[in-house]
């Protein structure tokens, strides 16, 4: 099973490949900010990616500007009304809060597909 993703200081880099163009290519995911990054090889992705990050912080460190944090933990999610309202009636009745409730279904859904 190939993995498509990599990870460096943090920060998670896509792994893509182009049949057309003979390379593989791809960009941190979770920021704002474009950082891309290609090799012919998975080497040399692996490196320009490594490359792409670091120029990424230095280019930061420069301009005085915090590097954005790549999933710091917080997000929006859209979901029906009437979904959100079972979700309410859920938690409620298991005394959690639905913060809890959405965080507990992501890490079962998630730990059943590892």
């Amino acid at each position: 099973m190939m993995n498509n993703t990599m990870e460096y200081k943090g920060y998670v880099g896509s792994v893509e490949f182009s049949e057309e163009d003979g390379i593989f290519y791809g960009k941190v995911m979770g920021i704002r900010a474009l950082v891309s990054y290609e090799g012919t090889t998975a080497k040399e992705l692996v490196e320009d990616f490594h490359t792409a990050v670091d120029d990424y912080l230095a280019l930061c460190k420069d301009k005085g500007v915090k590097p954005e944090i790549a999933y710091k933990g917080s997000f929006n999610v859209r979901i029906s009304p009437e979904l959100h309202r079972q979700a309410v009636i859920y938690a409620t009745a298991h005394q959690m809060s639905l913060n809890s409730f959405v965080e507990n279904a992501l890490r079962t859904t998630l730990s059943s597909h590892r």
